[in-house]
């Protein structure tokens, strides 16, 4: 039954959603979501890296996106805690707009701190930059789910992705153009305005219709129930603790390559006007147009089987890159390398995030999204803050991109078997079956 659904899609149809309204919001809350990532990823690992802090140090900054990994701790207070003043406004766009001061405040700071003299601080303002967008994130990612219908998860998460991509790619561009020519100071606060279009974007849709405020809440044994709360649910569906086990597992290869590639394209002697026009310019047309096949894919072939493809894909890529380090210095290698990469990158942007998004409950979306996203990625990170500088002294580019390949393998047979059992049906939550979505057909 469920097949013969998907045949009748035509492409037409599958491209259509793209130009809804709330697809098109979560284009806009995307480009502010991905620009304090970027600013204290590979904005920040060039600028150390052109200062002249060794490897370990630079790596071991990536520690600071282990505070994205911890939003879970005060997600609730964003699902459940009422602001003053600007609370009438809704509990999503008030939270909006304050996280959303924090981020332009936070990287204003990052851009006065000068690594040079006080590594430590750069590694607080970076830390405060991480805290400031993880808090960013959760308002989004709730905002995002709640105002996307149920059939509109798959299109509203390339959109999403789209966005996220635009923002973090156009704020690393410019830091890298501005810091050229006024220094890093004003590329970075020239960047803290990426900030705004998810702003905006909360005052002109306004509050969700589908969000839920959890029950009220009065003593302690209800303030905890709106931590726990979240948890205690998610961990009663079938299979759950599988469905966390393959959280943690499917990124570790991919994050782990990922935050090194600048440290991979200075080694090989790549000036910045080279990285600029094949690692962010050909990267960022790839990643679009992997966002793009990735929201047909969605459509055309349902959840599983285009989650499970895109875990293949971004497997292949990291192998990629063991490639490009084993043939040495070449733009059209380095291009091909990064191409693909952000190919199967944007395809698993749309895929897996739809699958994570549907995996929340109305009623905790924030705190449910934020213990999931931070799951994805927080061994990934640690690792590449603790031992990746370490590994490539050691092992060499070329079995380095080895190994986070054989890492990317667990997280596929996991899904594979997962999908066989019937546990991604089971886990998912009412995001996705709000107002009486047919499972069987959706995510086949």
């Amino acid at each position: 039954m469920s097949e013969v659904a998907g045949e009748r899609r035509s492409w037409v149809d599958a491209v259509r959603p793209y130009v809804e309204k709330a697809p098109l919001a979560a284009f806009f809350l995307g480009v502010s979501s991905g620009f304090p990532y970027a600013m204290i990823g590979a904005t920040l690992t060039t600028r150390l890296a052109q200062d002249g802090i060794d490897k370990k140090a630079v790596t071991a900054f990536t520690l600071a996106f282990l505070v994205y990994n911890l939003k879970w701790l005060w997600a609730w207070i964003v699902d459940g805690v009422r602001l003053p003043v600007i609370g009438r406004l809704g509990q999503r766009v008030s939270w909006l707009l304050l996280a959303g001061v924090l981020v332009m405040a936070a990287v204003a700071n990052l851009a006065l701190v000068d690594p040079t003299t006080s590594l430590l601080q750069t590694a607080y303002a970076a830390i405060l930059v991480g805290v400031a967008g993880a808090t960013f994130d959760i308002v989004i990612d709730a905002y995002r789910i709640e105002l996307l219908k149920p059939e509109q998860l798959g299109v509203g998460s390339g959109m999403s992705q789209y966005g996220w991509r635009i923002g973090s790619v156009a704020a690393g561009a410019l830091a890298l153009v501005l810091s050229a020519r006024i220094g890093w100071e004003g590329g970075y606060l020239a960047c803290a305005l990426f900030a705004l279009p998810a702003i905006l974007t909360g005052l002109v849709m306004g509050e969700p219709e589908r969000h839920r405020d959890p029950t009220a809440r009065r003593g302690f044994g209800e303030v905890w129930q709106s931590i726990a709360g979240p948890l205690v649910e998610f961990f009663q569906r079938r299979g759950a603790l599988l469905v966390l086990l393959f959280v943690l597992l499917h990124k570790i290869g991919d994050t782990l390559a990922n935050l090194t590639f600048r440290l991979l394209f200075d080694d090989m002697g790549y000036t910045n006007d080279e990285i600029a026009i094949y690692d962010v310019g050909i990267g960022f047309w790839a990643y679009l147009v992997g966002i793009f096949v990735g929201g047909v894919l969605y459509a055309r072939m349902g959840m599983k089987r285009s989650v499970l493809l895109s875990l293949f894909l971004m497997c292949v890529s990291n192998f990629s890159f063991a490639l490009l380090a084993a043939l040495g210095k070449s733009n059209w290698g380095m291009a091909g390398a990064i191409g693909f990469e952000n190919f199967a990158s944007g395809i698993g942007g749309v895929t897996v995030v739809a699958y994570f998004s549907a995996l929340c409950d109305l009623r905790f979306t924030a705190a449910q999204y934020a213990l999931i996203s931070a799951a994805a990625s927080i061994v990934g990170r640690f690792l590449t803050g603790t031992t990746a500088g370490s590994l490539i002294e050691q092992m060499d580019y070329v079995n380095f991109y080895l190994l986070t390949t054989a890492l990317a393998v667990p997280g596929i047979l996991l899904f594979w078997l997962m999908m066989r059992a019937g546990l991604i049906d089971a886990s998912i939550g009412s995001a996705a079956t709000d107002e009486g979505e047919d499972l069987e057909e959706t995510f086949r």
